[in-house]
């Protein structure tokens, strides 16, 4: 069984691409000239102007602002606060219920 892996572009060849993409009028010679898909070529120019300072971060990761950074890192804090104090809440329930085996009654 034959494995093909899968190519990795850095930024810059993706922002050239992209600004070359602009420029030119036939974007499937354009792509055969880079050696990559057509498919792949105008995905990155809808990134780009969707986003064009947060593109091509890279393996999935999003450039965010600092504010939205903030924003994730205090939310998942405080999604793992509020599964802190369900566990403790079941805790308290479940220590809480006497049936007479915990304590000398």
């Amino acid at each position: 069984m034959s494995y093909k892996s899968r190519k990795k572009y850095d930024r810059e060849f993706k922002r050239k691409a992209v600004e070359l993409s602009f420029q030119n009028e036939d974007l499937k010679k354009l792509a055969a000239d880079l050696d990559i898909l057509p498919s792949l070529l105008y995905r990155w120019r809808r990134e780009f102007i969707k986003q064009p300072d947060a593109v091509f971060s890279g393996n999935g990761n999003a450039n965010l602002t600092p504010e939205a950074n903030e924003l994730a890192k205090l939310k998942k804090q405080l999604a793992e606060v509020q599964m802190e104090r369900d566990i403790l809440k079941k805790a308290a329930g479940i220590f809480s219920k006497s049936d007479g085996k915990a304590f000398n009654s």
